[in-house]
C-alpha cells in the first residue's frame, strides 16, 4: 500500500521529542515543525506524564543516554500509555542497547547522532504514517467484530474458494456448529444435505450475476429451521481480497415474522373484501326490509284481525323477518368482531415495529424493477411522552402501518425516505364528510417521497379492488381494509397527495375516554315493547331519512301514535328548516348514513341551533365509529312500531342534555 506523505491531505501528526539537551530539541523542532505538531521535553519522566494524558501522539523520538533513565527504558514504559511508534537516537557507542531494544520490540526505528536531516525526517514521516494505518486497521477490526457479534442476522465472509474466513455466531447457529468449526469450510460442507441443491444453484447464480437473493421456507427437520422457519439468504461478490482474488459475503436473515404478517395481511384483505360486500348488501336490504315490514304492519292494523287477508299479511311479515335475520348474520360477518380492543401506546407499538418495517422495505425492494434504495424512519420525538393511549386492536394497527409502508415503497421506484410519525390531534367541530367529531385523536402519519397520485386516483383510493399497481403486486384492498378498520374503532383515514410530490396518509385514532369516540360500541337491540307501553303524550317529531320508503313507514308509525311529524329527505333540508324558525321539536329521528351531510353532522348543527335537543338514530348498517356514544339512542333497521315506541319512551324519560 503506498504511503501518503502529503501533510495537507491529513491531520498533522503529533511527535513527542525527548532529549536532555535543550539545543537538540530546538534543532529537531526546527526540522519537523512545518509538517508535524511538535511536543518536547528534556525529562523522560515528564514525557511519560504527557503520554498518560494524551492519546494522539503518533511518534516518540527519544535520545538513548539521559540522566534520569535510558531512552530504551523510557520507551518500554511508554507502552503502558501509548501505542505510538518509537524512534531511538543514539551514538555508535550505544549500538548494543539499540540492538537489545529492537530485539525486544520496544522501538521500530533508530538513528545515530549526528543525524542526516532528510533521512531522519523521512523516517519520522514513515513512522507516523505506519502508526495511522495501524490505528485505522484496529478501528476497522473493532467495527467488524462489533458488527459480527451484534448483528441479528447471520453474516459470513468467504474467500475466492467459498470458504468462510469470518463468520458470526448467528450464522454458525444456522449450520448447527460453533464459529471455529465453520472457518475454512464451505456452505456445501456445512449445510444440511436437503439444502445442497439450493446452495449449489445459488452459488451458480452468484458466479453468473455477482448477487443472489432468495427466501426459503425450511422444513421442520432442517437444522437451520430452529432459528426461524423462513430465511432470506443474500449472497454478494465483494472486491479483491489481500491476495487479489474476489471474496463474497453471505447474509442469512430470519423473516418468519414478516412472512406470517404478510399472510395475515393477505387473509385480512380477502375477509375485508367479503365484509365490504356483505355490509353493502346488508345496508340496502335493511332499508328495503324496513319499508316492507313497516308497511305490512300498518296494513295489518287497518285490516281484520282474522281471515285470509290477515294470514297472508302475517305470512309476508314472517318471511320479511327471516330476511332481516339473514341480514343480521351478514352484518355479523362483515363487522370485524374478532378485534381485541384495548388501551394501546401508539409510540411504543411503532418503535417495536422498527425491525419489521426495515425488513419489509428491504424485502419489497428486492421484488421491484429498479431496486433503488429506500429507507424508513420511525419519528415520534415530537410526541414522546405526550400521547395518551388509544382504544384499538394492536395487531390490526400494526397491519395497517405495515400495509401503508409497503404502498410507500411501491410508490418510490427511484428510492427515498418513508417517515412514520405521530401527533396529538384535537377536533373542535365535526369535519364535514368524515368520521371526525369533537374530541382528541392520536394521529399516525406515513409519509413517502414517491410519485404521488392524481386527483382522480386520490378520489378512488378507498374503493375495494381499485389499484394502480402492476398485475400480481396488489389486490386493491389495502386502503379499503385500513379504512374499514380505522372507522370501525371510531377513527378516520385522511390521504393527501400530489403528482410528483409524494403521499401522506393520516390514521386518526380516538383517544380512550378523551371526549371523542374511542369508547363507542355497537349498540344491542332493545327488547320489543308492547304497543300499549308508549307515552300517551303527543310529541313534535322531526324525521330525517334519505330513503322514502323508510321515511314513510317511520312517519306512519309516529302518526298512528298521535305524534305531530315533519319529515325531511336530507340533513341539509332539516338544518335549513330549523334555521328558518321551525316550530317546537321534542325529538329528532335521524338516519345515520345519508349522502351529503351525514346523521352525526346534521345533529351537531341542529343541537347548535336547539341545545338539549333529543335524538334517536336509525341505522341499517354502520360501523361503531359512525354511531354516537352510548346505545340507548340508537335503533337498528328493520324495526317494528313497538320497537320505535319503546325507544321513544326511553329517550323521553331521560333528562335532556
Amino acid at each position: 500500500m503506498p504511503i501518503n506523505t502529503d501533510p495537507a491531505a491529513q491531520v498533522r501528526p503529533v511527535v513527542l521529542l525527548v532529549d536532555d539537551e535543550a539545543e537538540i530539541l530546538v534543532a529537531l523542532t526546527d526540522l519537523l515543525e512545518d509538517t508535524f505538531t511538535v511536543l518536547s521535553t528534556t525529562s523522560p519522566t515528564e514525557a511519560l506524564e504527557i503520554l498518560s494524558t494524551r492519546n494522539d501522539v503518533d511518534v516518540i523520538v527519544s535520545d538513548q543516554r539521559m540522566p534520569e533513565m535510558g531512552g530504551d527504558v523510557m520507551l518500554a514504559r511508554a507502552r503502558a500509555h501509548s501505542d505510538a511508534q518509537a524512534i531511538l537516537l543514539t551514538g555508535y557507542a550505544d549500538i548494543g542497547a539499540v540492538a537489545a531494544a529492537l530485539n525486544q520490540g520496544r522501538i521500530s526505528f533508530y538513528s545515530h547522532k549526528p543525524w542526516d536531516p532528510d533521512a531522519l525526517r523521512a523516517m519520522i514521516v514513515q513512522a507516523a504514517d505506519y502508526h495511522r494505518l495501524e490505528r485505522e486497521l484496529r478501528t476497522e477490526r473493532m467495527l467488524l467484530h462489533g458488527l459480527l457479534d451484534n448483528l441479528r442476522s447471520g453474516l459470513g465472509f468467504k474467500d475466492a474458494q467459498g470458504r468462510f474466513i469470518r463468520i458470526n455466531q448467528q450464522a454458525a447457529d444456522f449450520y448447527g456448529r460453533d464459529i471455529n468449526a465453520c472457518l475454512g469450510r464451505t456452505e456445501e460442507e456445512l449445510c444440511d444435505a436437503d439444502l445442497l441443491p439450493i446452495v449449489r444453484a445459488a452459488s451458480a447464480r452468484l458466479r453468473a450475476e455477482g448477487r443472489d437473493e432468495e427466501a426459503l421456507e425450511l422444513p421442520a427437520h432442517i437444522r437451520g429451521a430452529a432459528q426461524g422457519r423462513w430465511r432470506e439468504i443474500t449472497r454478494v461478490v465483494l472486491g479483491a481480497l489481500g491476495d487479489g482474488s474476489a471474496g463474497s459475503v453471505v447474509i442469512n436473515r430470519d423473516i418468519t415474522r414478516q412472512q406470517e404478517m404478510a399472510a395475515r395481511l393477505r387473509q385480512a384483505e380477502k375477509m375485508q373484501a367479503l365484509g365490504t360486500l356483505a355490509g353493502g348488501i346488508a345496508h340496502d336490504f335493511n332499508n328495503l326490509l324496513t319499508a316492507v315490514l313497516g308497511s305490512l304492519e300498518l296494513v295489518r292494523d287497518m285490516g281484520p284481525e282474522e281471515g285470509p287477508m290477515a294470514r297472508l299479511l302475517d305470512n309476508a311479515a314472517a318471511a320479511a323477518q327471516r330476511g332481516a335475520s339473514l341480514t343480521r348474520r351478514l352484518l355479523n360477518f362483515s363487522r370485524p368482531r374478532d378485534l381485541s380492543l384495548e388501551p394501546v401506546d401508539v409510540n411504543a407499538l411503532l418503535h417495536g415495529m422498527k425491525d419489521l418495517l426495515a425488513q419489509t422495505v428491504v424485502s419489497r425492494q428486492g421484488k421491484g424493477a429498479n431496486g433503488q434504495p429506500c429507507s424508513i424512519v420511525v419519528d415520534t420525538a415530537a410526541s414522546d411522552g405526550a400521547l395518551p393511549p388509544v382504544c384499538t386492536d394492536a395487531g390490526q394497527l400494526e397491519l395497517a402501518v405495515l400495509n401503508l409502508c409497503i404502498n410507500a415503497v411501491d410508490a418510490m421506484p427511484g428510492g427515498g425516505m418513508i417517515v412514520v410519525s405521530t401527533a396529538l390531534k384535537q377536533v373542535k367541530e365535526i369535519v364535514a364528510g368524515t368520521n371526525l367529531v369533537p374530541g382528541n385523536y392520536v394521529m399516525v402519519s406515513v409519509t413517502d417521497q414517491g410519485v404521488g397520485m392524481s386527483p382522480d386516483t386520490l378520489a378512488r383510493v378507498f374503493e375495494p379492488f381499485f389499484t394502480t399497481k402492476d398485475m400480481g403486486r396488489g389486490t386493491g384492498l389495502g386502503l379499503s381494509m385500513i379504512y374499514g378498520f380505522i372507522r370501525h374503532v371510531g377513527g378516520e383515514v385522511q390521504v393527501r397527495s400530489q403528482p410528483g410530490e409524494g403521499t401522506r396518509v393520516d390514521l386518526c385514532l380516538p383517544v380512550q375516554g378523551g371526549g371523542g369516540v374511542g369508547e363507542r360500541s355497537l349498540p344491542a337491540r332493545l327488547p320489543q315493547a308492547k304497543a300499549g307501553g308508549s307515552s300517551a303524550r303527543a310529541l313534535h317529531v322531526m324525521v330525517v331519512d334519505d330513503e322514502p320508503g323508510v321515511r314513510a313507514v317511520t312517519v306512519g308509525f309516529l302518526r298512528a301514535r298521535g305524534h305531530e311529524v315533519c319529515e325531511y329527505s336530507s340533513g341539509t333540508a332539516a338544518v335549513q328548516a330549523m334555521k328558518e324558525g321551525l316550530g317546537p321539536i321534542d325529538l329528532v329521528i335521524m338516519d345515520v348514513m345519508m349522502p351529503g351531510m351525514g346523521g352525526l353532522e346534521t345533529v351537531h348543527h341542529l343541537q347548535a341551533l336547539r341545545p338539549g335537543l333529543r335524538v334517536l338514530y336509525l341505522t341499517g348498517y354502520a360501523s361503531a365509529g359512525a354511531l354516537p356514544a352510548g346505545s340507548a339512542n340508537v335503533m337498528h333497521k328493520p324495526f317494528t312500531q313497538a320497537d320505535l315506541a319503546a325507544h321513544i319512551d326511553r329517550i323521553m324519560q331521560r333528562p335532556s342534555d
